[in-house]
């Protein structure tokens, strides 16, 4: 979904806490540490099975269910409506056998008596808005099964059951189904889909756009929370082949390969496209001065179809407009693989380092990111300007149109960041968004130092700052459904605090050899599987070999504040040669590994860092720093790179 720029989260620290942050105004003091809570040995709820290990890894025997789709659909864009037929294989690979199925529906989040309508503020929301009137939502013909036999459904808001008229075996039994369906298209649908004007021509941007199979899993069996807007999507994974029929005049552009290129691209336009293929600068294949003449379109046909396949994915999505420019450029992957990218945008995107370096920012980023932790998996990566703001599927994105230099570089990395989380590592992001939206945020604060040279990266945060906005009482822990979460909250605990996490545990926790290879192992281990939190969990622990409950439990499962303090400072037997004596208090219910900076009466600094595992019986610690002069000043925390809530009791000096 659509990056949280540091700048909003900043705005954001301000209106929840315009003063000075201190132990007193945010009523820490009815706070304490208790080293027994902790640390203590029993953080996971379960024991490692046959289906997920303790080591982090699958087990042995685990399983997950198989959907393969075959789609045609139709753009009216006159009347603004998809209809479309699909045909669903579905493999039911697990132990059990299955009475129904369930799909989800998540164009009825448009209709007026929606459950996701409903609950909608008065105040403005990214979801929707309270009070409209447009009526969406799936228009269900026909449901039948393979032998033309109608199937016995319940629409239940955004789900459909299915029962089945024999139970549907474990073991790779297979059921088909056929769907006619359509549906109205919103005009601005949840910052997913939409429709934006252009001079040129509408542009529309489709996604969520047939019904999909619902996951079972071993976990909650059949997953059937609705869709309401907050939490995004947790789906099976499969091949798809589509097709999408189009006025002749627009271009349709999917994140899959395209199989009729010689039918829906003029000649010319086949040649530069081929020759993207092996371009390292972009080329353009439509420009816009083509836009608004008719030869730049291959056909006097009303209607063009678009034929696509995309392998081993758990969605689709595509975008359709008579205004599009379209560039494109090689894709380096490092099994040298095949890829390329494509950028899809009106006019009006164009110019003041705009939508004409958005193949560059592409390349860019799916460079980085294959190379660092898995390989970029799809044939294309297509970047559409659209009104959605930012949103993410298999192969292609959606960006804002009006997005620019930086602004444009952060939505285009964050949006193809999501390409490892969720669609290579698939988490139910109904339920822990911050699998998806919190790790893609981390990693798109590596690639964006990467990128020229860090030319879009902001200097380092002050945590100390930071922290009352990380750590705000009012906040719901991070371990929450997005749709648990004041909407406000979002931001800061899907995207900001688990990056921020994620940011402490590679560089002042694990370190990054350590932190990079169970990241990695992470990825690798669940690449199209469905993982859970304690998959994460256990994963990070046992490739690092670090026992990291007191971790997971202050940061994650519970909203812990940070604060140490120096509490006094003496000489052994007051004498200087003998040493010093440094106390510390751990104030807050949060332990954090402690370093200060010690400065002697003639200007000698030297670091030292303590381990964790201090307050792992202790609520004040006691430090001998070896010195043969008097101190001249102590800092707790000299780089503030730990969210500690009051920097008053940090320092020391004579």
């Amino acid at each position: 979904m659509k990056q949280i720029s540091i700048f909003i989260i900043a705005i954001l620290a301000l209106f929840l806490h315009p003063g000075k942050c201190s132990a007193q105004n945010i009523g820490i003091e009815n706070e304490s540490y208790n080293y027994s809570e902790a640390f203590k040995p029993i953080f996971y709820s379960k024991n490692g099975n046959q289906y997920r290990s303790a080591s982090g890894k699958p087990g042995p025997s685990y399983w997950q269910n198989r959907a393969d789709y075959h789609i045609a659909a139709r753009l009216d864009d006159q009347t603004r409506e998809i209809s479309g037929k699909v045909t669903i294989e579905y493999t039911n690979n697990s132990p059990d056998d299955l009475d129904y199925l369930w799909l989800q529906l998540d164009q009825n989040l448009f209709k007026t008596n929606a459950r996701g309508h409903a609950i909608l503020p008065v105040t403005r929301s990214r979801y929707g808005e309270s009070g409209s009137d447009f009526e969406g939502g799936f228009h269900i013909k026909s449901v039948k099964f393979a032998n033309g036999q109608d199937a016995d459904t319940l629409i239940s808001d955004t789900r459909m059951q299915v029962w089945l008229p024999s139970v549907l075996k474990g073991g790779g039994n297979k059921i088909s189904l056929t769907i006619e369906y359509k549906f109205s298209v919103p005009q601005y649908g949840a910052d997913r889909t939409g429709i934006l004007p252009t001079s040129h021509g509408d542009i529309f941007a489709i996604a969520q756009w047939y019904p999909r199979m619902a996951v079972y899993d071993d976990i909650l069996g059949w997953n059937t929370l609705p869709y309401t807007g907050p939490g995004e999507f947790y789906l099976e994974y499969g091949d798809f082949d589509v097709a999408i029929t189009a006025p002749a005049n627009h271009i349709v552009v999917m994140g899959g390969e395209l199989l009729n290129s010689s039918e829906v691209f003029t000649p010319s336009q086949v040649k530069l496209l081929d020759q993207a293929k092996s371009s390292e600068k972009t080329i353009t294949v439509r420009s816009a001065k083509e836009v608004a003449q008719a030869s730049s379109r291959p056909s006097e046909k009303k209607e063009l179809t678009w034929k696509f396949r995309l392998l081993h994915t758990h969605d689709v999505a595509w975008a359709s407009s008579s205004s599009f420019i379209i560039d494109a450029a090689k894709i380096n992957l490092p099994s040298g693989k095949p890829c390329l990218a494509i950028s899809a945008y009106p006019e009006e995107s164009t110019g003041n380092n705009g939508w004409e370096r958005s193949t560059e920012y592409v390349k860019a980023s799916l460079e980085y990111n294959s190379k660092t932790w898995f390989e970029y998996p799809y044939p294309v990566a297509v970047n559409v300007a659209s009104n959605v703001a930012g949103m993410e599927y298999p192969g292609i994105v959606f960006c804002g149109s009006k997005a620019r230099g930086s602004e444009l570089w952060g939505v285009t990395d964050h949006e193809f960041g999501h390409t490892w989380f969720p669609m290579i590592v698939g988490s139910n992001e109904r339920l822990f968004a911050w699998m998806d939206e919190g790790f893609n945020t981390f990693i798109n604060s590596l690639s964006t130092k990467d990128f020229n040279q860090g030319v879009f990266s902001k200097p380092r945060q002050d945590a100390h700052q930071q922290a009352f906005l990380l750590t705000n009482p009012a906040l719901e822990p991070i371990l929450s459904a997005p749709a648990d979460m004041k909407e406000r909250n979002i931001g800061i605990l899907c995207y900001y605090k688990p990056s921020f996490g994620l940011t402490l545990l590679r560089e002042h926790i694990l370190g990054p050899e350590r932190f990079d290879r169970a990241f990695k192992s992470y990825i690798n281990y669940w690449a199209f599987k469905h993982p859970t939190p304690d998959d994460f969990f256990h994963t990070i622990e046992n490739v690092a070999g670090e026992n990291l409950n007191w971790f997971w439990r202050g940061w994650f499962q519970n909203n812990w504040q940070l604060d140490q303090g120096i509490s006094s400072v003496q000489y052994v037997d007051n004498n200087v040669v003998k040493g010093a004596l440094i106390t510390i208090d751990n104030l807050q219910k949060l332990p954090m590994p402690v370093v200060m900076e010690i400065t002697t009466i003639s200007g000698k600094k030297s670091r030292v860092k303590l381990p964790v595992e201090i307050w792992e019986r202790n609520r004040t610690f006691v430090y001998k720093y070896p010195t043969t002069e008097e101190l001249s000043s102590i800092e707790l925390d000299p780089d503030k790179v730990f969210p500690d809530i009051n920097s008053e009791n940090n320092r020391w000096s004579k």
